[in-house]
């Protein structure tokens, strides 16, 4: 397959030694000093576009390849939330393609089946309140992470005692610290914390008077994330709409 990047950053690098330890090829690297690579012969000849860079170029950068033909798996979070309603309008009418994911660690979507699970089980017992905890590198400029919100939405739609998440407390990477745990009984508060070069915590905390419960994915580093990537970009290649990890990952 021929695969086109939208930035180059850890992320990219990782991205493209993945793809090409899977038989794949990278026709063109588009980054911050090269924009003008969308509008090369090898963008063109991509087959799937994969997309990380910031939250505030996500989107500008799904419309200019969207403007080219193509197909794109993102990566990038806090801009989602945002733009959703137009997403799901370019590609439900206008036929445009996009995976995207706050999270495409193999890992994480395995830990996402056990949390949706066990906040159904916690319906029978109201005596656990919960919370999330996110941790990450000091570089992360959203707060809480993508995947924490995807994490907080899942135990909201399954746990009825819970209607919203909130921001809960939060460390930023200079200590400064906002924001309280202390929140109503109907909300959800997720605490992020950031600092040193964490590739990702996510943790879902189930606590009562008598014991606490508690689930944990801990990223080592960011290859399981690439290889999701990858494995989006192969499912991309053959599928069309707007695209997520349940439809990659059947469970």
């Amino acid at each position: 397959m021929k695969i086109a990047l939208i930035g180059y950053g850890k992320m990219g690098q990782m991205i493209e030694k993945v793809a090409l330890a899977r038989g794949h090829e990278i026709v063109s690297i588009v980054d911050l000093d090269n924009v003008q690579e969308i509008d090369s012969p090898g963008f063109a000849s991509a087959d799937v576009v994969i997309e990380f860079t910031r939250p505030g170029s996500a989107f500008g950068n799904c419309m200019r390849a969207f403007g080219r033909n193509k197909k794109v798996v993102s990566g990038t979070t806090g801009w989602m939330q945002t733009q959703k309603a137009e997403i799901e309008r370019l590609c439900n009418e206008e036929g445009h393609t996009l995976f995207w994911s706050s999270n495409f660690s193999v890992g994480v979507a395995i830990f996402s089946a056990v949390n949706r699970y066990l906040a159904k089980i916690m319906n029978g017992f109201p005596q656990y309140d919960v919370e999330l905890e996110e941790v990450h590198h000091m570089h992360k400029l959203d707060a809480p992470s993508g995947t924490a919100i995807t994490l907080a939405e899942e135990v909201v739609n399954d746990l009825d005692r819970k209607d919203k998440w909130v921001k809960g407390y939060q460390r930023a990477a200079d200590g400064t610290e906002s924001g309280t745990n202390d929140v109503a009984p109907n909300e959800l508060p997720i605490t992020s914390i950031r600092c040193g070069e964490v590739p990702g915590i996510h943790s879902v905390i189930y606590n009562s008077e008598a014991d606490k419960i508690t689930i944990t994915h801990d990223a080592h580093n960011r290859m399981g994330f690439a290889l999701g990537a990858v494995l989006a970009a192969e499912y991309t290649k053959d599928h069309t709409g707007l695209l997520t990890t349940s439809d990659l990952f059947k469970f």
